[in-house]
């Protein structure tokens, strides 16, 4: 259970609690693309955050470029609001699974959540996933069904699917006597009933004051603040962030970082700030219940308290889901290594996982006893894919191997994750989804056809048996199908199935690929590379149609006779190659296959280059990839 609910109800126990009325901290849950981001721009500027001749981008809480290039929230964020001289500080929630350990130490610090609910699709699986933690930390939830001016709303029916949804969570009384609102985001409307005229977010913010408490402390307790987040400055140091539990604190005052195992570190506060807005202003003084960001502590983990040297007293740390995926990172060691990235050495890459796992309680990170591959353990392949692409842009060059789940051992049984997954397609495509998940174990649980031609089924299906299921998905459903998922819990193994039906196209020789060479590979399979592309030996430039792999020379020129122009030939027309995108490279590769991400390129490789080696079955040395 979340630190922040058991520090609220010992709270609650103590007398003469004070609640501290100028401060409010919520937390804003919803699916992705239900309209969180645009409903969270309305709120700043209905708010009068902004200067009306101020110029502001759409969709300011997405600040990464990868959270605008996807439309969703990879990291937890803070800012703030004021309506009516009461402070609200906002925090951004990420709506997918893979990203728990971001909602989990983004609900400790906040007393009350508003549920954001699209009005035509209803509660999903990732929205269902957060709720759950917010109502274990015994958070007050407010419920905005948004998007009510799609044709296709059905309000009353989503109503009725979020009370059964808090039904299934648990959810004790007081929490399902929720406050209702409707919303269109994109206008800045909000109303209490579906009849009642509105013209801005009035109403939401006077429920916010009205039915979320404010943040509650004991005033003879000492100063205690939790570290919920890091970041840092290239003036300042590291910065650590978090929620002020009790008491208060100076700039400049001398204070104790207690650490994981109880150590205790002195550390001096340097600077002082709050978030006013999307900015941060520097204040002298901190009131409890606020969040803070305090500058001067250069050794400090998510989850350490800090609090008085004359009473230390530490809360309880963050608890976060084990994680359910591994990975493999290593260096580069194909023949282009350190063409493109300026950041090749595995000490390089150490220190920038490591930087991640300080970041991001839900990461682990496990170095390899040859000192150049890391085992990296989180919570989907979707959350690796998101660290590999930053870590890329970042100028990395590294090595990854195919995702694995993580089994546990219980009274001699080995136990795998399985995931409640959720598929909306077509319902003429249901058959050929039912028939491949039943493929990889999956078992079906419910299913729902409203009436409109597409059908939502629900299935339990082992956590491996999503690896690389997404494009062929896709394809099956012609692009159409929408598929979500959450862990479950844990079953006994439900038994081995094939990952791949199809093989490689394996470079026998480094070159150069040339367009006559592709043209006649192409009967063989779909083609990862173009004419032009560099290539080398054991590099993958294919998908081969049969289950085998195949050695091919893609370099291969046509020989030229007195009868035959050089030129005759350079009209030849290929079939256009996609792309490869890094999800797609994660989830096509197998167990002897690794995924080389530079900067500027994706490629597929053996792990064992050398052709006569993999066919003599001899390698001097595999690499191994752990659970």
């Amino acid at each position: 259970m979340v630190i922040a609910t058991s520090e609220k109800e010992r709270l609650k126990n103590m007398k003469h609690t004070i609640i501290n009325e100028k401060l409010r901290n919520i937390a804003i849950i919803a699916h992705v693309d239900h309209g969180k981001t645009t409903l969270v721009d309305l709120m700043f500027r209905q708010s009068g955050m902004f200067r009306d001749n101020e110029d502001i981008a759409e969709r300011v809480m997405d600040r990464l470029d990868l959270e605008r290039e996807r439309g969703i929230t990879i990291a937890a964020k803070n800012c703030s609001v004021k309506w009516n001289n009461v402070k609200i500080n906002i925090l951004d929630t990420p709506g997918h699974a893979d990203f728990g350990g971001e909602v989990e130490r983004a609900l400790m610090m906040v007393d009350g959540a508003i549920l954001l609910v699209d009005a035509s699709e209803g509660p999903l699986p990732q929205t269902r996933f957060v709720l759950r933690k917010a109502l274990e930390g015994g958070k007050k939830i407010i419920v905005v069904i948004n998007k009510i001016d799609r044709k296709d709303a059905r309000p009353a029916e989503v109503l009725d699917e979020i009370y059964d949804l808090f039904i299934d969570l648990d959810a004790n009384e007081e929490q399902i006597g929720f406050p209702v609102l409707y919303a269109i985001a994109k206008e800045g409307i909000a109303k209490r009933s579906l009849d009642e005229k509105s013209e801005d977010l009035r109403p939401l913010f006077e429920t916010i004051i009205e039915v979320i408490s404010g943040p509650q402390y004991h005033p003879q307790e000492p100063f205690q603040m939790l570290v919920a987040d890091l970041d840092y400055s290239d003036y300042l140091g590291r910065l650590a962030i978090g929620k002020v539990f009790n008491g208060s604190v100076r700039s400049n005052e001398s204070l104790v970082c207690i650490r994981d195992g109880g150590s205790i570190m002195p550390l001096k506060v340097t600077k002082l700030q709050v978030y006013e807005g999307l900015k941060i202003k520097e204040i002298n003084r901190a009131e409890p219940g606020d969040i803070i960001i305090l500058a001067g502590i250069e050794d400090v983990h998510i989850g350490d308290t800090i609090c008085t040297k004359e009473k230390p007293k530490p809360l309880k740390r963050v608890a976060v889901d084990e994680p359910t995926i591994s990975m493999l990172f290593t260096i580069n060691t194909s023949p282009l290594s350190g063409r493109e990235g300026k950041l090749v050495q595995a000490n390089k890459i150490r220190e920038r996982l490591v930087k991640e796992t300080m970041r991001n309680v839900a990461l682990q990170v496990e170095e390899a006893p040859d000192g150049d591959s890391f085992m990296v353990k989180g919570r989907g392949e979707f959350q690796m894919a998101i660290l590999i692409e930053t870590m890329r842009r970042e100028g990395y060059e590294l090595g990854v191997g195919r995702p694995k789940v993580i089994y546990k051992k219980e009274s001699g049984k080995i136990l795998e994750p399985i995931e409640h997954l959720f598929i909306d397609c077509d319902e003429n495509f249901i058959g050929i989804v039912t028939e491949k998940l039943s493929k990889r174990k999956g078992r079906m649980i419910n299913l729902v056809n409203h009436g409109t031609g597409r059908v939502r089924v629900e299935f339990g299906i082992p956590s491996r048996g999503l690896i690389g299921y997404r494009s062929e998905f896709l394809t099956d459903t012609k692009g159409t199908g929408i598929m979500n998922s959450y862990l479950e819990g844990y079953e006994e193994y439900r038994g081995d199935f094939p990952s791949r039906v199809t093989g490689s196209l394996v470079s026998d020789r480094a070159g150069e690929a040339v367009s006559y060479a592709l043209y006649n590979l192409e009967p063989r399979g779909t083609m990862f590379i173009k004419p032009g592309d560099s290539v080398y030996e054991g590099m993958i430039v294919g998908e081969h149609n049969r289950g085998q792999d195949l050695n091919v020379n893609p370099c291969k020129m046509k020989k030229l006779t007195n009868m035959r122009a050089a030129g005759k030939d350079d009209g030849t027309v290929l079939t256009p190659v996609i792309p490869l995108t890094l999800e797609k490279a994660i989830e096509f590769i197998k167990e002897d296959e690794q995924v080389e991400v530079t900067p500027l390129s994706i490629r597929l490789r053996k792990l064992i280059l050398s052709t006569i080696v993999r066919l003599t079955n001899k390698p001097e040395k595999i690499p191994v990839q752990g659970q």
